[in-house]
């Protein structure tokens, strides 16, 4: 491990943000995408997009993608969700991360869903996000990988990552997504989390980021980086 400092650092602005992703996309080429991002791109409806980013919270990917084959494949609607049973559904779910309240949270969304949305997932943020468990993030991924539609989603990568770029300057990920939505080009938006999640993973990662084979090496201001490799 090494610690380095820098001098007078550059900040990622919107003047060359668009080289930035064009990297960064470049580097996490051969990585595997997040597993939600998968699904969706397997075909899945917005109800599966939402149920699958509901357990994967907490969850690492190879749970949820096994736990996700198996619950849709003995229901993959409202209607046939609220057919099982509550122990029904925790058995199909573990051992994702809090099975059992992910379990109830999952039997009242479904109710929900049929009871106020005519048993069609919603697509707007504020309407989503009243269901129990989902969180802005949760919400601005059904949106974008779900219905197609704009979004930003904010996980802990694309915070810390914005946030070492000097992109943003905040505290939260919910402050994130705001001062982003301002930001951030729209172009960008739909593939920002997935590129950055990737980059997260496997480059900068949380804990002694590998800088030394950083396509930004040089030009990243890293800041708040004590440690890298």
């Amino acid at each position: 491990m090494t610690i380095r400092k820098t001098s007078a650092p550059r900040v990622t602005t919107n003047k060359n943000i668009d080289q930035v992703l064009s990297k960064v996309q470049f580097s996490v080429k051969g990585y595997v995408l997040p597993i939600v991002t998968l699904h969706a791109k397997s075909g899945a409806d917005p109800f599966k997009v939402l149920i699958a980013t509901m357990l994967s919270l907490r969850t690492r990917d190879q749970v949820t993608a096994e736990v996700c084959d198996r619950l849709f494949a003995k229901a993959s609607t409202p209607q046939a969700m609220l057919k099982l049973s509550t122990k029904e559904l925790e058995q199909l779910l573990f051992p994702v991360g809090f099975y059992r309240t992910k379990a109830v949270a999952i039997q009242e969304t479904c109710r929900r869903i049929l009871r106020d949305h005519a048993g069609t997932v919603p697509e707007e943020i504020d309407q989503l996000v009243m269901f129990p468990g989902v969180g802005r993030k949760t919400a601005n991924l059904v949106r974008i990988l779900g219905h197609q539609k704009p979004g930003i989603c904010v996980d802990t990568h694309v915070h810390r990552i914005s946030n070492i770029w000097g992109y943003v300057r905040t505290k939260t990920p919910d402050e994130t997504e705001m001062v982003l939505r301002k930001k951030l080009p729209e172009k960008h938006w739909m593939k920002y989390n997935d590129l950055l999640v990737s980059f997260g993973q496997h480059i900068c990662v949380p804990i002694s980021p590998k800088c030394s084979v950083c396509p930004l090496a040089g030009t990243c201001p890293r800041i708040g980086v004590k440690r890298s490799r």
